[in-house]
């Protein structure tokens, strides 16, 4: 099993915590931080993307090769690496500026589409500006693809991207209820094999086209930052489906990996 990640990467750098000027930064983006923790979990993955010709992008590639992922296909571009700047009160973040970088000309090639869909599974994001290829990627015999929706429910990729996805994730800033349910049920309905959506500290909830699962959290004694839980229970949830496991167990597992994340600074666990 392997898994390929399609889209963005950048830099975070906390300019302030709770008032006092940091400069904490770290490498990151949605398909970075899938990507590093599905390879945590033993699943060998690749990040297909284009970082800058700067510091920061010598920084990422470096990142990610420790970590372990094939950078085969993590192109170098003449330019900046994208950079979002944030405060941090508590465990809420405030956004700056961000610097789009060398993603504002980012291109997926037609060596890029044949080598994701080699893998068993190809995520990629809200932001990671590979919608357009995904029906290539598709054609091209790949046997999954996931999307983080990110809380956009009614951004119009939802729509857009909604016959080349078969496991879509989205944020709820409510609990579980008929509206969720439905839209859930409506996305699986259309084309999809699951559907999940995630409630913050409430849990989980997914439709496979059969019921409704749902899961709980794990217990987080100390919660350091928040940033990464989405993407930490994404990539614990693939995990499952590359392994074959009910839904309930992948809700789990993504829950267990999400606890485990919130309690470091960084959006992955280094052990």
């Amino acid at each position: 099993m392997n898994a390929a990640m399609i889209g963005d990467n950048c830099i975070d750098v906390y300019v302030r915590i709770n008032g006092e000027e940091v400069n904490r930064r770290y490498p990151t983006g949605n398909c970075v931080d899938t990507g590093v923790n599905l390879q945590k979990l033993g699943i060998p993955t690749a990040i297909i993307s284009t970082t800058g010709s700067d510091e920061n992008g010598a920084w990422m590639l470096d990142t990610l090769t420790a970590e372990g992922l094939d950078v085969s296909h993590l192109k170098i571009g003449d330019g900046q690496t994208a950079i979002t700047y944030m405060d941090m009160n508590g465990n809420d973040r405030v956004h700056g500026e961000y610097i789009e970088g060398v993603l504002e000309n980012i291109v997926f090639d037609d060596e890029d589409v044949a080598f994701a869909a080699g893998h068993d599974l190809v995520h990629t994001a809200l932001w990671g500006m590979a919608e357009k290829v995904l029906p290539a990627i598709k054609a091209a015999g790949c046997k999954a693809i996931s999307f983080d929706y990110a809380d956009r429910l009614d951004h119009p990729l939802v729509e857009s991207t909604l016959p080349f996805v078969d496991y879509g994730f989205y944020s709820y800033h409510k609990e579980r209820d008929a509206f969720i349910e439905d839209f859930l049920k409506d996305k699986v309905d259309r084309g999809m094999k699951i559907a999940v959506a995630t409630f913050g500290d409430k849990g989980s909830l997914a439709y496979d086209g059969t019921a409704f699962t749902s899961f709980g959290i794990f217990p987080a004694p100390t919660v350091v930052n928040t940033v990464g839980a989405g993407d930490s229970f994404i990539a614990g949830f693939l995990y499952g489906i590359l392994q074959g496991w009910p839904v309930e167990a992948c809700l789990r597992k993504g829950a267990e990996v999400a606890a485990q994340v919130v309690q470091v600074f960084e959006p992955w666990v280094n052990a």
